[in-house]
């Protein structure tokens, strides 16, 4: 740890050691004294030995005190200003790029770099109102700002305002070429969302639509119908709904299936159920349509089928999430179990197994590795979108 850690460090100042040594460089070649230039190296050098001897304090001080001797060079102002944010002093920072966007000898490229920096320092600091105002500005001072926009994006996400995010990254997409469509579909979705809390499940409808559009595979617009329809009172429109999102990816079995089964209850389509877990156990390798076909089947037929069905599938897909269900199963098939130790040992097993499901995350992000025990449609790590999945030994039932 402690050597990441200083690591780390000789990461993040060698950049601003080879910017230092720049302006002496620079420096050496203008008309300045020999003693100025030698003041430099020997402050260069002083701070490059206190880098190399893990004290990246003094060094980053000294470092800042030869980018402070050439305010001049626009570069090396903002460069100075970025290590103000990364140091935290985001005040400092702040104000350094402020002076720079007043300044009236820069070129349209450099209004925008100073913008956008200033733009970072009020987000870094939580002023999403003042970042919002730079970062609208940067995008009428240059159209095609992606930078620009994907800030606002950003911005409207933290503050929840859907429609101005959904705008944003259309105007990204214009902007730039790169599809947009699945974040807008996350979007509308969330909007639909709030629609359908509010009990405005028409416009909440008209979201979904607008998602199908951007995104014409969107899980979670199909999840999201099927509770509206579910709600309703459409459980025949909820099936539709549900089975869609689940042919579409079926990595989201287990977040689909309870209201899926429930919608299918109501219309009374045991059959179309059976047929339908069937299908789902054939694309999916995880463990949730096994289990509530084995419900079923346990309803239908009795323990001993399920037990059988379920010790089959388990051959050709472990979880421990199936096993202690076929543990269940066999004391529930044996209530008289002649040998009072056998009996205890699969209570045992079953308590054991209940233990590792309880300690293991049911979701996990696939971009960067985050767990949870709810599921999330954006990731509260990486903050992307849709990467939150159920792990395949997890089923709800």
């Amino acid at each position: 740890m402690e050597f990441l850690d200083q690591w780390f460090w000789f990461v993040v100042l060698l950049p601003l050691a080879a910017l230092a040594g720049w302006v002496i460089g620079r420096r050496g070649g203008e008309r300045h004294s020999d003693s100025q230039v030698s003041k430099l190296s020997t402050t260069y050098f002083r701070g490059l030995n206190y880098l190399l001897n893990e004290q990246p304090d003094k060094a980053i001080e000294l470092f800042l005190h030869i980018a402070e001797l050439d305010k001049d060079t626009f570069e090396t102002q903002v460069a100075l200003g970025h290590l103000f944010r990364r140091r935290g002093e985001v005040d400092r920072a702040i104000r350094l790029h402020q002076a720079l966007a007043q300044r009236t000898d820069l070129s349209d490229a450099q209004k925008v770099q100073a913008l956008s920096a200033l733009g970072e320092d009020y987000m870094r600091s939580g002023l999403l109102d003042r970042a919002e105002t730079v970062f609208s500005d940067l995008a009428q001072l240059d159209q095609r700002a992606p930078q620009a926009l994907r800030h606002l994006i950003g911005i409207y996400q933290a503050e929840r305002d859907w429609e101005k995010a959904i705008e944003n990254a259309q105007r990204f997409e214009a902007a730039t070429g790169e599809s947009m469509g699945k974040l807008v579909a996350q979007f509308e979705c969330e909007l639909a969302d709030r629609l359908r809390s509010a009990g405005d499940s028409e416009a909440a409808r008209g979201a979904i639509k607008r998602a199908y559009a951007a995104d014409s595979t969107s899980v979670r617009a199909g999840i999201t119908e099927g509770r509206i329809e579910a709600e309703a009172g459409n459980p025949a429109g909820a099936v539709r709904a549900f089975e869609r999102a689940a042919r579409h990816d079926p990595d989201y079995l287990p977040v689909i299936l309870p209201a899926l089964l429930e919608s299918y209850a109501k219309v009374g389509e045991r059959t179309g159920a059976r047929a339908f877990l069937a299908e789902m156990s054939e694309h999916y390798r995880g463990i949730s349509p096994v289990l509530a076909l084995t419900r079923m089947i346990e309803a239908e037929e009795g323990v001993g089928a399920a037990r059988r069905y379920l010790g089959q599938q388990l051959k050709d897909r472990p979880s421990v999430r199936g096993e202690a269900a076929l543990i269940d199963l066999t004391i529930a098939e044996h209530p008289e179990m002649e040998q009072a130790d056998a009996r205890a040992t699969l209570h045992d097993l079953k308590h054991i197994t209940d233990q590792l499901l309880v300690r293991n995350p049911s979701y996990r992000c696939t971009r960067c590795g985050f767990g949870a025990r709810t599921h999330h449609w954006q990731c509260p790590s990486c903050k992307e979108w849709g990467t939150v999945k159920p792990l395949l030994n997890y089923a709800v039932v």
